[in-house]
């Protein structure tokens, strides 16, 4: 609800946060019926608090993250990428190991984060498609801030989150799909 108050753009919000309704809306229509581990819904609502943040402030102009560490950018963007990565490497990793797609831990991983960098891929094309559309208005939502390899820099963001996870979660993850295949 927050987020929604008074925005600084109510566009970009829009934009920033329709991920997240999507996702709550796929979420709350598959819990019967896939439920999901308890991390994994965890950081979904991790990731969520993310996108609505960047959506109220823009991801340009995150208070905390104003001139953090001797910046001249505001590199919120970065956070949200890294999630960008981070979480959907999980939720692919439940679902291939879940509907048993994929066997081998090896195959899986470069799977995972092949989905993870097509996702992060994809979504460069939609803040692309919509600075086409939208014309001076994009900038708020690119949020590119004059850094020229900005698109490239949040593409390996992502891989970095997709890694992160299957390196840092893998075994937690193990043993939350091992108490759901039990209960």
């Amino acid at each position: 609800m927050w987020s929604g108050i008074d925005p600084k753009d109510q566009f970009t919000w829009l934009l920033e946060v329709s991920p997240a309704i999507i996702g709550a809306v796929l979420l709350a229509f598959t819990y019967n019926t896939f439920r999901l581990t308890p991390i994994l819904y965890f950081f979904i609502l991790l990731h969520c608090v993310v996108l609505m943040i960047g959506g109220h402030y823009t991801y340009a102009e995150v208070p905390l993250f104003d001139g953090l560490l001797g910046s001249e950018r505001n590199n919120y963007d970065k956070v949200g990428h890294f999630f960008q990565g981070f979480v959907p490497a999980l939720l692919a990793r439940e679902i291939l190991i879940r509907k048993q797609v994929v066997n081998g831990v090896h195959w899986r991983n470069i799977i995972v984060v092949s989905i993870c960098l097509a996702f992060s891929a994809f979504y460069e094309l939609i803040e692309w498609w919509v600075a086409l559309a939208s014309g001076e208005d994009a900038e708020a939502f690119l949020g590119t801030q004059g850094y020229i390899w900005d698109t490239q820099s949040d593409m390996g963001l992502a891989l970095l989150g997709a890694v992160s996870a299957l390196l840092l979660l893998a075994r937690v993850h193990d043993r939350e799909l091992d108490n759901l295949a039990v209960a």
